[in-house]
């Protein structure tokens, strides 16, 4: 149970474990924050941590670990070679995902790395329900590209559907059907869709994507690193899968896939990735290509400390209560931010939850960085990090995403509800002076790509009035 009914009414979500270990934070005063943008070029990513009230920048790297993994920590054997860690996790990776052979990797975009360089060429296309900017980078880098199939639902951040990351499968077979079989490597499964709000896919839509790969003799990719959130969706949403253990759900999943890949800074609380699958010829051509860019085949560039970590993690995420923390808080945000007439994606997805800043900042052009705009509003004004989905994420300035959004990330037993509370309020005020929060541009235009580090600068000074205006509140005097 990760939700208590009240006495008075209502339900709140609540914390299934206690903390044994604290890191203290601290609130900069307001004119300090601003000097922090300032110093950071407006940009969330650059802002130093020590600055930083609440940190809903990510979940990657960024969870906390359980008692059992600070155990298994000191379980590691750092033998270079044929270490009992690796062939601990490999074991897990057997009993859970059902795959033979496991990888690892220093982190999730080094999976995707060594994945398109195994098996994307020059002109070759990916199917996908929607991108990931990294793994679109590495595709791209090989000459390929993806082809999304997301179902016209994913692009509305309105509505109740509860699976919004799921494949147009009619879309998807006609496309398989006209193109060239030698062009398609790969079809790629985001589970869940991490730049549409964390959106989950359903597993019925994963079994019907799996089935029209296989029969048109196509390997089937699956992104695992927001499975955590997707498992509880499934379990919670799917009538069909509610008496389904996570684990018995988890493995249906993974049968569906030929490869898996995933980022331990998200799925199992560890600071690494791995890549998993059956097929002996396709394990020996990524295993060279891990042994040339990231160590040897049985650490990755990982520590055999994180191994063991990810191992204990693998198990800690097949209990609902600890993968339901994230997604119950983000629905309490979501559910509050509705109340109060703040606009957010919903329903709740994972990951954290996404403020829509079209909506938010309407008065703003499409052109003028609304995300990035909110979202260095909502650290004048309390001190939380979020990270900015839109404009300033894509690689050209003349890319117009499909909307812009702000994600306030949810780690996993990091924060409490208090935090939650005081994220939630402090945004309802800015919301009601949303018409204060005002436009940025990039600091210099220059050719080629921009990235998401760049520095934008405000059109004039309407984060210094902003300031002089949530100081006059008083709330933190």
């Amino acid at each position: 149970m990760s939700k208590i009914k009240l006495y008075g009414g209502g339900t709140l979500p609540i914390e299934m474990h206690r903390v044994s270990t604290v890191h203290p934070i601290r609130l900069i005063p307001v004119e300090e924050r601003v000097a922090a943008l300032d110093e950071a070029g407006n940009c969330s990513y650059n802002l130093k941590s020590e600055d930083v009230f609440i940190d809903m920048l990510t979940d990657s790297g960024f969870n906390a670990m359980s008692d059992a993994q600070a155990g298994a920590f000191h379980l590691a054997d750092f033998a270079y070679a044929g270490s009992e860690s690796y062939y601990r996790m490999a074991d897990k990776v057997r009993e859970i995902l059902g795959k033979d052979y496991f990888l690892p990797v220093h982190q999730g975009r080094a999976c995707e790395h060594m994945l398109a360089k195994a098996f994307v060429k020059q002109g070759d296309l990916i199917p996908t329900n929607f991108h990931f900017c990294t793994f679109q980078t590495q595709t791209r880098l090989q000459g390929g590209d993806l082809v999304e199939f997301l179902q016209d639902k994913g692009l509305v951040t309105g509505g109740d559907d509860g699976f919004k990351g799921d494949y147009d499968v009619e879309k998807l077979e006609a496309f398989l059907s006209s193109t060239a079989r030698e062009r398609v490597p790969l079809v790629r499964i985001e589970a869940g869709t991490n730049l549409i709000g964390g959106q989950p896919i359903s597993l019925d839509n994963i079994n019907a994507v799996s089935e029209t790969a296989h029969r048109h003799g196509i390997r089937v990719l699956l992104d695992m690193s927001l499975v955590m959130d997707n498992l509880h969706f499934i379990k919670t949403r799917d009538k069909k899968r509610a008496g389904l253990s996570v684990r018995a759900i988890m493995r249906e999943m993974a049968d569906a896939a030929d490869i898996i890949y995933f980022s331990g800074r998200k799925l199992g609380f560890a600071r690494g990735g791995g890549i998993c699958m059956n097929d002996e010829a396709d394990f020996k051509r990524v295993r060279a290509l891990v042994s040339c860019y990231e160590g040897f085949p049985t650490f990755g560039g990982m520590s055999s400390a994180e191994l063991e970590v990810m191992r204990q993690g693998f198990d800690d995420t097949m209990d609902e209560n600890v993968i339901s923390q994230g997604p119950d808080f983000i629905e309490y945000m979501v559910e509050e931010f509705k109340k109060r007439g703040v606009p957010v994606v919903t329903p709740a997805g994972g990951l954290g939850c996404h403020l829509d800043a079209d909506r938010f900042c309407a008065h703003l052009g499409r052109r003028e960085f609304r995300g990035a705009a909110l979202a260095a509003a909502i650290y004048i004004v309390s001190g939380v990090r979020g990270m900015e989905r839109g404009l300033s994420s894509e690689k050209h300035e003349d890319s117009i995403a499909p909307f812009e959004l702000v994600r306030l990330a949810v780690p996993r037993r990091v924060y409490t509800l208090s935090h939650i509370k005081y994220v939630i309020d402090r945004v309802t005020w800015l919301y009601e002076h949303r018409e204060m929060i005002g436009a940025m541009r990039w600091e210099e235009e220059i050719e080629g790509d921009h990235l998401f580090t760049d520095f934008l600068r405000p059109v004039g000074d309407w984060r210094e009035k902003l300031a002089a205006e949530y100081k006059k509140t008083g709330l933190e005097d």
